[in-house]
């Protein structure tokens, strides 16, 4: 009996000794929101996990004792704990506080949507996009990305840039800089070449595609961009950065930073020179800018002024180039040229200009503008379930365009006909300059809240924008009577734009999130003097929208999770709808309603996302080749059309060398009803309507996507090549194979090599070969149709670059 009771006793004395536990948990910030990649680590033994998509963690297989548990994670204080383990698994829930410095991060918070808000987004860090940075603008930097196509006027990413998310173009997409609006008040573009380089002092960006969460400034119809500049480094840095390529691309770059100062204090700069021929013809670009930072970090609060400034003067290449210019097909060059009413000299240049062909030969026939910036920003921590923010800012732009115009009548600028001796002279040579010259302020807030389950933003702005448009005659052959710089038009136009909005998720249970978000949205719009037509322009009115969301975001499993929103935006017209519709026929709001249903997973060595969107649009505005009584082209309502598709992206590390990752988007993007308008002039000056059923909307592939993979040669050099791939796009809203883009692929790889020497942080030199199967392809283009006799069809293009380099060398301190 003595034997098998000790027998007994020493089983279970050594299943003890041998039982396995695990430590698990989660860690959050102090607004409860998961904090992905978080640092865990145990001392003894060693070891180290990272957090997932929902913030938890688990180190597995572990036997009795005592165990340190470390946690940390940027700008946040470090969490430490003694954890025992006696007879059964523990659970640590870990909340990190905010750094001090920290609270700058929730300037842009306001704005964008957390890792549970029920949208589509993406979030990029400055590194994600740093070996890419070498002059080409922010567009081509995220070509990349889901459900996005990027363009360039001159053909190699320096200049006039944009891009299209979901076939919605730069007007219907929202883009702030630290939660201010950036979007032009009366245009809703974004003119990417007026900030240049502002890539090299953005710290990290967050794309929503659709609706999205509510934000300031324009509708967000296609998605919206938001960027964060430079935050806080504790350390003093510098670094100086040049590049070199094709097309006599090249940049000059250097940053510094203090650092803290005193505990409290912290400057940041930055100053870049970017040129570049442009592969286009005489599309050459010359920007410069600057970026300034100082702030104050104080215990519970930070106060923050930046000013960033860019000045662009860039050759026009806005005419783009005839279909048969890029066909090489000589006899409808003639045709074009006859058609166009084009002298001897203009058809030499045409015919024998090849693909990079610019309709300007003038040698000044350039852009110029300068843009100036400035944000203060104020951060509160009121206390921990409650932060205040706001913001102050100032924009003053002001620039022209300089045109030669051969043989204008003097009727079109209001002077009347010139007597010479016996003969009356109706027009002449001459050069103008169109400008632009406004102001654009206000102020943005939001304050966060949160409490047990609940989290809450309230938030909104209200921006006033006075914007002058004039021109100026600066030459004619001949003077007929007027002085250098008279203006022929005048008119200046006056935006006020308001909104508030009011997001909460709550948390409904361990698996369940709820997401609201109510906006109440005001706009007054007017316009008033002559325009460049010579029209008189009254334009006055106002606009009220209130754009609901709701949305679930449902946890399927530990690193699986689901969600479902629907969103409905309204959008006002712009300046051209207004003043280019006749005045009983002004354009309607456009509405749209987004249904979103996603689902995203996060494994240790790979992700993926899923996400089916339905826009559903009322009165869309669209260009249906209708004119107004100048021949200038018009957009009008479409009652019924949408935008379905699908999205997929993903990413694995097949080894510690070897990475992919992918994307892509099927679409149908379709109107129910659509007629177009033609003009026959041979008898005069009939109106020919063509009706369509189903049609597809213009600029809007039906698939999208991107692929690459990333190879670590070495430890300090890696091989990154991706290739991307759109789909036909029609030039407008016909269906017309005739009047279409072709589909294109490219291909292009960066080759990175990095060092750390012993009297400096990095250095590392990055060569990018972009197209490097020489696709001519192109990436933009407008067309339209008239009858003179036959139908006649123009189609331009732009057609962008071949193969072509460029090489950068970047010294960090």
């Amino acid at each position: 009996m003595k034997s098998i009771c000790f027998l007994t006793v020493a089983l279970l004395l050594s299943m003890n000794v041998f039982s396995q536990f695990k430590i698990s948990g989660s860690v959050h910030d102090e607004s409860d929101q998961p904090l992905v990649g978080a640092n865990v680590s145990l001392v003894n033994p060693a070891k180290h996990t990272n957090s997932d998509y929902f913030g938890e963690f688990i180190f597995k297989n572990l036997p009795s004792g005592e165990y340190q548990l470390e946690i940390s994670f940027v700008g946040y204080e470090t969490f430490q704990k003694s954890v025992t383990i006696a007879d059964g698994d523990v659970v640590v829930n870990a909340q990190l506080t905010m750094k001090a410095e920290q609270l700058q991060e929730v300037v842009v918070k306001g704005t964008r949507a957390n890792k549970n808000t029920p949208v589509a987004q993406k979030e990029i860090s400055y590194e994600d996009i740093e070996k890419n940075n070498l002059g080409q603008d922010l567009p081509f930097l995220l070509q990349n990305e889901v459900s996005m196509v990027a363009t360039s006027d001159a053909g190699a990413g320096v200049g006039y840039t944009g891009f299209r998310l979901r076939g919605s173009d730069a007007s219907r997409i929202n883009v702030t800089v630290n939660g201010i609006p950036i979007n032009d008040s009366e245009s809703q573009g974004v003119y990417w070449v007026n900030m240049p380089d502002l890539t090299s002092s953005v710290q990290n960006i967050q794309i929503q595609r659709g609706v999205g969460t509510s934000t300031n400034g324009a509708g967000a119809f296609g998605g919206s961009v938001n960027l964060q500049t430079t935050t806080l480094n504790d350390k003093a840095y510098g670094e100086i950065a040049t590049s070199y390529g094709s097309f006599n691309t090249q940049k000059y770059n250097a940053k510094f930073g203090t650092g803290l100062i005193n505990e409290h204090w912290a400057f940041d700069g930055r100053a870049s020179m970017i040129s570049s021929d442009g592969y286009i013809d005489r599309a050459s670009s010359d920007l410069k800018s600057y970026y300034l930072s100082g702030g104050y970090y104080g215990d519970k609060t930070v106060v923050k002024l930046i000013h960033f400034a860019g000045r662009e003067k860039t050759y026009q290449s806005w005419w783009g180039t005839p279909e048969s210019r890029i066909n090489g097909d000589v006899a409808a060059m003639e045709a074009h040229a006859m058609n166009n009413g084009l002298d001897s000299a203009q058809t030499a240049n045409l015919i024998n200009a090849g693909r990079t062909y610019n309709y300007y030969e003038y040698d000044n026939e350039t852009d110029n503008y300068g843009q100036d910036h400035f944000q203060l920003h104020f951060s509160h921590q009121v206390n921990k379930q409650l932060t205040a923010n706001a913001a102050l800012h100032y924009t003053h732009g002001a620039g022209y365009y300089e045109q030669f115009r051969q043989d204008d009548d003097f009727a079109s600028y209001g002077m009347n006909n010139l007597m010479i001796g016996g003969d009356t002279i109706t027009s002449s040579d001459l050069i103008r300059r169109r400008w632009l010259d406004n102001d654009f302020y206000g102020m943005t807030y939001n304050f966060l809240y949160k409490k047990d389950k609940l989290n809450m933003t309230l938030g909104g702005a209200y921006n006033e924008y006075d914007g002058g448009h004039f021109g100026e005659i600066i030459w004619m052959e001949f003077a007929n009577g007027s002085d250098i710089r008279d203006r022929y038009y005048d008119n200046d136009g006056v935006k006020k734009d308001f909104n508030t909005y009011l997001k909460s998720d709550y948390q409904i249970n361990d698996k369940m999130i709820s997401f609201v978000d109510l906006q109440v949205r005001s706009i007054d719009y007017t316009n008033k003097g002559i325009d460049n037509d010579l029209r008189t322009l009254a334009v006055d009115t106002s606009f009220f929208f209130f754009n609901p969301k709701a949305g679930l975001s449902y946890k399927l499993k530990k690193n699986l999770r689901s969600y479902v929103s629907v969103a409905v935006a309204n959008r006002e017209p712009v300046r051209n709808d207004f003043i280019d519709n006749p005045a009983n026929a002004q354009p309607k709001h456009e509405n749209m309603v987004d249904y979103e249903l996603g689902i995203d997973w996060t494994g240790k060595k790979a992700s993926f996302t899923g996400n089916a969107y339905f826009m559903n649009y009322t009165n869309q505005l669209i260009l249906t080749g209708a004119l107004n009584d100048v021949g200038s082209p018009i957009r009008t309502n479409v009652d019924k059309s949408y935008r379905a598709g699908l999205e997929l992206a993903g990413s694995i590390a097949i080894s510690k060398k070897f990475k992919a990752i992918a994307n892509a988007t099927l679409s149908q993007n379709k109107i129910a009803n659509f007629t177009e308008v033609i003009y026959d002039y041979t008898n005069g000056f009939d109106i020919i309507e063509n009706q369509f059923e189903n049609t597809d909307i213009a600029f809007s592939p039906n698939l999208i996507s991107a692929f690459g993979v990333e190879y670590k040669i070495l430890n300090s050099l890696s091989l990154m090549v991706q290739s991307k791939y759109v789909g036909k796009q029609y030039l407008d809203n016909t269906s017309n194979d005739d009047k279409a883009i072709a589909a294109y692929q490219t291909v292009d790889a960066r080759l990175s090599y990095s060092i750390f020497p012993k009297k400096m942080k990095e250095l590392s030199v990055n060569i990018l070969a972009n197209n490097i199967l020489n696709t001519m392809y192109s990436s933009n283009g407008y067309t339209y149709s008239y009858v003179w006799g036959d139908m006649i069809t123009e189609n331009f293009y732009y057609p962008q670059a071949g193969i072509n380099f460029l090489g950068g060398l970047t010294l960090k301190f």
